[in-house]
């Protein structure tokens, strides 16, 4: 399927409705973006895949937890000191 968009401000396109059905695409899905030198590739990020690997190998549930908030505290001071 072949499909032309419009890049606006910020970077923002718009996925036709035929696209996003066809990719499985819903909103408020998050995307991973991947770039391989002049292609864009748009996945949809399953985020129970992402918990389920973190909480393999774990003896309880709380040490799962534990480690999901950890990495959750990662990322946001990660993503601040990208910002700042």
């Amino acid at each position: 399927m072949l499909s032309v968009v419009r890049v606006y401000i910020k970077g923002i396109i718009v996925l036709s409705k035929s696209v996003r059905e066809k990719a499985g695409i819903e909103e408020g899905m998050l995307l991973k973006v991947l770039v391989d030198e002049c292609k864009i590739v748009l996945k949809p990020l399953d985020l129970w895949d992402r918990v389920w690997g973190c909480s393999k190998d774990r003896e309880t549930v709380e040490d799962a937890e534990r480690d999901l908030d950890r990495e959750e505290l990662l990322f946001w001071r990660r993503k601040r000191s990208l910002e700042g």
